[in-house]
C-alpha cells in the first residue's frame, strides 16, 4: 500500500478511468469528476467519491490528476476552479504539445498552483501493471514530493527534467516514430495484398524488418548527437533507390504513395545537398537544417 494521500483525477475516459482505479486499489480516498456524470458509476461502486463540480472535486486533494482530450478541455476545466486549486498540485497527463504544455505551466504558475506535466507512453491496459512507462516534466523537487502516490500507477515512472514541455516533446517524438511506422506497416501489407500476397506469409520476414529497426535505433541516436554520418552499411542513395521501387511497385497497383513520396522528397534534399553516400541518419541532419533555413528567412 502507499501513502493515504487524497487524489482526484479529472476526465473519465478509458485512461482515467484506469488511472483513477489504480489510485483506488492502492488505498488513495480518490475523488472523480466527468463531464458526463455516468462514467464514474463503476468507480462510485469501487470506493470513489463522485463530484458535482470541479471546484468540488478538487477542494480536498493533495493531488489532482488531469487526462482529457487535449490541453484545451484541460485549460476549461481548470481555470473557473482557480481559486480551490491555488496551493495544490496539477499532474497534466493529457496528451498535447511541448508549447501547450509550456502555456498551461505558465497558467498554473500565475494562479499560485504546482504543475507536473507528463505523458503515458503505454496503453490502458498497462496502468497498474509492470508494463505502465510514465514521463514527467517540471520541477524536480514538487516531482518528488508526489512520485510515492504517482507510483500506483504501475510499472516506471521517469523525471525527464524541469522545462514543463519535456515530457510532451519526449511523448510527441516518439509517437512520430511508432504511428509512422505503423503507416508503413499498413501501407506494406496493402502493397503484398495487392501483389496476391497473404498477410500471414508476409508476416515472419515484417518481423525480422522490425528487430533490424529496433537495433538501429542506438546507432542512429549515436550518429545524431556525434554527427557521424559516414555509411557502414547502406548509403542514402541506395536507401532511396529502393524506396523509388516502393513507390513504383505502388502506384502500378493504384495505392496511394503519399507517405512514401514524402519520405523519398526528404532523402533527395539530402542527397542533393551531397549527403547521397552517408548513413540514412543524416536525413535527420537534413531535417534540422532546413528548419534553421526557414526560421532565418521568417
Amino acid at each position: 500500500m502507499t501513502t493515504s494521500a487524497q487524489v482526484t483525477v479529472l476526465g473519465l475516459g478509458n485512461m482515467g478511468q484506469a488511472l483513477a482505479r489504480a489510485f483506488l486499489a492502492h488505498g488513495h480516498p480518490t475523488t472523480v469528476w466527468n463531464r458526463s456524470p455516468q462514467k464514474a458509476d463503476a468507480l462510485v461502486a469501487a470506493g470513489a467519491t463522485r463530484a458535482a463540480t470541479v471546484a468540488e472535486a478538487v477542494a480536498h486533494a493533495d493531488l489532482v490528476v488531469v487526462c482529457v482530450v487535449d490541453y484545451a478541455a484541460a485549460r476549461q476545466l481548470l481555470e473557473p476552479a482557480a481559486a480551490a486549486l491555488s496551493g495544490r498540485t496539477v499532474v497534466n497527463l493529457t496528451a498535447d504539445s511541448p508549447d501547450a504544455a509550456r502555456d498551461l505551466a505558465g497558467w498554473a504558475a500565475g494562479h499560485g498552483i504546482d504543475y507536473l506535466d507528463g505523458s503515458i507512453m503505454t496503453p490502458t491496459v498497462t496502468i497498474d501493471t509492470p508494463d505502465a512507462v510514465l514521463i514527467y516534466s517540471g520541477p524536480a523537487g514538487l516531482y518528488r514530493r508526489h512520485e510515492a502516490t504517482l507510483a500506483a500507477l504501475g510499472g516506471t515512472q521517469h523525471h525527464l527534467g524541469t522545462d514543463p514541455g519535456r515530457a510532451a516533446a519526449f511523448d510527441v517524438a516518439l509517437l512520430d516514430l511508432f504511428w509512422t511506422a505503423v503507416s508503413g506497416l499498413t501501407h506494406a501489407f496493402a502493397l503484398a495484398k495487392a501483389e496476391g500476397i497473404d498477410g500471414a506469409d508476409l508476416a515472419p520476414f515484417a518481423e525480422g524488418l522490425a528487430a533490424l529497426l529496433r537495433d538501429s535505433v542506438a546507432d542512429h541516436a549515436d550518429r545524431v548527437d556525434t554527427g557521424r554520418y559516414e555509411a557502414d552499411i547502406a548509403a542514402l542513395d541506395t536507401v532511396a533507390a529502393g524506396l523509388e521501387h516502393v513507390v513504383d511497385a505502388s502506384e502500378r497497383r493504384g495505392l496511394d504513395t503519399g507517405v512514401q513520396r514524402a519520405a523519398l522528397a526528404q532523402m533527395r534534399r539530402a542527397i542533393d545537398a551531397g549527403h547521397g553516400k552517408d548513413d540514412v541518419a543524416v536525413v535527420t541532419a537534413a531535417l534540422l537544417a532546413d528548419r534553421e533555413a526557414t526560421a532565418s528567412n521568417v
